[in-house]
C-alpha cells in the first residue's frame, strides 16, 4: 500500500480540473501540457532540455517501477516543468536503482501529480491541442492553478535554446553505455563542434563512439568562433522552444553552410537548418512526443520506429529547390528529415540517439561520419 501523499491539482487554461496527489516537490509549476507515449525512460524525459517549460503527461499508466539513478541523466539538470502520471507503483525494483521516483522528484524540486485520468487528459490535448496548464502540489488550490495556467504565455515566439544552453565551451570524452558502464570514446578521427541548444548526453556519446573529438559550444556562439576550432563537422543539437526567434543560430548556420562544412542537425537543430536554408517552421497542434513513432525513409522505403519530442516542425511546402525531403512521419505526413543538395548538410526531426527509445535511426550518425571522411579527403 502506498504511503499517504498530500493532495495536488492540475488545471488547464480552459478550466478543466484534474485532482490527484502530489508525488514530488510541494509548490506550483506552469507550462505547456503535452503527452508522451513512451513506455520507458521517464528519467531521460525529465532531464531532456527539450522539455523546458513543458509539463509532461506520461500515457503509460505505471511510472516509477524501476526507480532512478545518476547514470540516466541526459543533461546537467531536470528541465521538464512538471510531471503527470496515472499510477505510482507500490515498490520499485531494478539492479541500477539508487532512489525511488518520489525521492528523486523531491530532491530535484520537481512538482508532480499522480492519480489522475491521463487518458482523459490526453484526449483533451489531442482534440484541442497542447495548452497551458498548472499543477499545484501540497494543497488542492484550483483557483491558484487556473490563474497560473492562464498566465503562461505559450511557447510560440519563446526562445529557450539560449536559456538551457551551457555558458562556456567544453570537451566531451565519454562513449556509449554498456552493461559494464559507460565506455571509453573511440580514438579521435574527426574534430566536431556541437552547438548546445539543449543537447542530450547520449548524442555526445554516439559521436564520441564513432571517433569524434567533440567540443560543445553555447547556443549563441558565432560562426567565426567555430571556424577557429577548424572542425571537420558541425552538429546542431535538439532543444526547446520556438526556432524562429533563434536568429543568432540561423545566422551562424548560414555562415557554416557557406563554408561547406559537413553539418548534421536533429530536432531543434533540424528546424534551424530548415530556417537557415530558407524554409519556414510552424507550431504543431499537439506535437510528437514518444518512442514509438513510425517514420519512412523516402530514399530507401524503410519504415523506422523513432523517438520524438517536438512541438514545432519545418513546413514541407516551403522548402526551397536546394532542399530535398529524406524522411516523413507515417502518423501525420509531417516532415521528418531534409538534406541540402548543394552543400553537405542534413537533419532529422526525431531523436536518433535513442535515449529513451529505439535505435532504428542511428545510421544517421554514420552518414555524418561518411560526410566528414569525404570532407577530409577533399582538403
Amino acid at each position: 500500500m502506498l504511503p499517504p501523499y498530500p493532495p495536488a491539482v492540475l488545471v488547464l487554461a480552459d478550466g478543466t480540473v484534474f485532482r490527484g496527489y502530489s508525488i514530488g516537490a510541494e509548490g506550483s509549476t506552469s507550462g505547456e501540457v503535452v503527452f508522451n507515449t513512451a513506455l520507458t525512460g521517464y528519467q531521460e524525459i525529465l532531464t531532456d532540455p527539450s522539455y523546458c517549460r513543458q509539463i509532461v503527461t506520461l500515457t503509460y499508466p505505471h511510472i516509477g517501477n524501476v526507480g532512478c539513478n545518476a547514470g540516466d541523466f541526459e543533461s546537467r539538470a531536470n528541465f521538464a516543468a512538471g510531471l503527470v502520471i496515472r499510477d505510482l507503483p507500490v515498490r520499485a525494483e531494478n539492479w541500477r536503482l539508487e532512489e525511488t521516483l518520489p525521492d528523486y522528484l523531491k530532491k530535484h524540486g520537481i512538482v508532480a501529480i499522480a492519480g489522475i485520468d491521463t487518458r482523459k487528459l490526453t484526449r483533451i490535448l489531442r482534440e484541442k491541442g497542447a495548452q497551458a496548464g498548472a499543477v499545484v502540489a501540497g494543497v488542492a488550490d484550483e483557483a491558484r492553478a487556473l490563474a497560473e495556467a492562464k498566465a503562461f504565455p505559450g511557447l510560440a515566439g519563446m526562445d529557450l535554446a539560449k536559456v538551457v544552453s551551457v555558458e562556456s565551451s567544453y570537451e566531451w570524452n565519454e562513449g556509449e553505455w554498456t552493461l559494464k558502464g559507460f565506455s571509453a570514446p573511440a580514438a579521435p578521427r574527426f574534430n566536431v563542434v556541437a552547438y548546445d541548444f539543449g543537447i542530450k548526453r547520449n548524442i555526445l556519446r554516439m559521436l564520441a563512439s564513432r571517433g569524434c573529438k567533440v567540443t560543445v559550444v553555447p547556443a549563441q556562439t558565432p560562426a567565426s568562433e567555430v571556424f577557429k576550432l577548424n572542425p571537420d563537422g558541425v552538429f546542431l543539437s535538439n532543444g526547446p522552444g520556438d526556432p524562429e526567434p533563434c536568429d543568432y543560430a540561423i545566422a551562424a548556420i548560414q555562415e557554416i553552410l557557406a563554408k561547406r562544412i559537413p553539418t548534421y542537425g536533429i530536432c531543434l537543430g533540424h528546424q534551424l537548418l530548415g530556417l537557415a536554408s530558407g524554409a519556414k517552421t510552424m507550431k504543431m497542434k499537439f506535437g510528437h512526443h514518444g518512442a514509438n513513432h513510425p517514420v519512412k525513409d523516402v530514399e530507401t522505403g524503410q519504415v523506422l520506429i523513432t523517438s520524438q519530442n517536438h512541438g514545432f516542425a519545418v513546413d514541407g511546402d516551403t522548402l526551397p529547390a536546394n532542399v530535398k525531403v529524406t524522411h516523413v512521419s507515417l502518423f501525420d505526413g509531417s516532415l521528418q528529415g531534409i538534406a541540402r543538395t548543394d552543400v553537405p548538410a542534413f537533419s532529422f526531426q526525431g531523436h536518433p540517439e535513442a535515449s529513451p527509445g529505439p535505435h532504428d535511426v542511428a545510421y544517421l550518425f554514420d552518414r555524418f561520419v561518411r560526410m566528414m571522411e569525404e570532407h577530409q579527403a577533399a582538403r
